[in-house]
């Protein structure tokens, strides 16, 4: 049973075979975990070349994907980035077009992209990126639209080395708020925006930035971590983990996000997916997250409409 007015729970798929001969086995793994939802990491497949969509990789996504008893939403290219030079945005926009019309194609309602990334440079130059972005954010919102697709923009955190600025939850939600584009909304990536108020020594805030941004946020990624820099030299994973360093993309429960806050004081728009990122090192437990993650949905807030518009 589905938690009062969200879209229930998902999870993120891990591409295996580069035909995608064998992703059916893949859904059918997640499919089991009693998931309403799997996100498709289409940035990952071999969809879009040169901008153009390669068809047959497309329907043999499409054969895998049909039939199921699940919905799925679709993550693209990461490097889409609005906040880029101006002379680099069409190209930006043209491998967004292609992705955009992939996700329609496999019936997907959610489509992530990432927020948009600049060099740390004086605040005109910073505000200018975030002009770009917005412009741009809204002509990609009316393809979206065409579509009958929401776009959503993901938080995301820079590098420790300082040199790139990234947005914190509460001037995404303002961008949003400008951008006023029903179909342009957020997702909402806890760890990544936990790294970012991290970085700029703002731990403190981040339950008050979480609350400024979860409105917009039609669309989660649900992991955990411990909201610290990945600044020290590891050399595995293990280590990093021994640590509690970097985006981890942990099981629900594993980090110190404080979840059960986060349910008692943010209010997320009506339809909203829960959709785990779990990292495939742990997917040996991924029904416990699973299970952590839909008793988290039981528990949320849901209120209107996923815009401001």
């Amino acid at each position: 049973m589905l938690a009062k007015g969200t879209a229930g729970t998902g999870i993120s798929a891990h591409k295996r075979a580069d035909d995608l001969s064998d992703f059916s086995d893949e859904l059918d793994m997640i499919e089991a975990l009693g998931v309403e939802s799997i996100e498709l990491p289409t940035y990952d497949m071999d969809l879009v070349v040169g901008g153009r969509i390669r068809r047959p990789q497309l329907e043999a996504l499409k054969r895998a994907t049909a039939g199921r008893d699940v919905g799925f939403s679709v993550h693209g290219p990461l490097a889409i980035n609005f906040m880029d030079e101006a002379f680099r945005l069409p190209r930006h926009l043209e491998v967004l077009e292609a992705s955009l019309e992939i996700a329609a194609e496999v019936g997907a309602e959610n489509y992530v992209m990432h927020s948009g990334l600049t060099p740390l440079q004086q605040g005109h130059g910073i505000e200018a990126a975030y002009g770009r972005q917005r412009e741009w954010l809204a002509k990609a919102g009316e393809i979206a639209r065409q579509h009958g697709l929401f776009l959503c923009v993901e938080t995301l955190f820079a590098g420790y080395d300082g040199k790139i600025h990234a947005s914190s939850p509460s001037r995404l939600a303002r961008e949003l708020e400008a951008i006023a584009h029903p179909n342009v909304v957020a997702t909402l990536d806890f760890s990544h925006a936990y790294l970012k108020l991290d970085f700029d020594g703002r731990r403190d805030d981040f339950v008050g930035e979480i609350k400024a941004l979860a409105p917009y946020a039609r669309h989660l990624h649900m992991h955990d971590s411990f909201g610290r820099q990945d600044d020290i030299w590891m050399f595995t994973e293990g280590e990093r983990l021994a640590y509690g360093h970097g985006d981890l993309h942990l099981p629900v429960g594993w980090g110190d996000i404080p979840w059960e806050t986060l349910m008692a004081e943010c209010s997320f728009p009506e339809g909203v997916l829960f959709n785990i990122e779990l990292k495939q090192r742990y997917w040996y437990a991924a029904q416990e997250t699973v299970d952590a993650t839909k008793a988290l949905a039981d528990k949320a807030q849901v209120i209107g409409q996923a815009s401001a518009a």
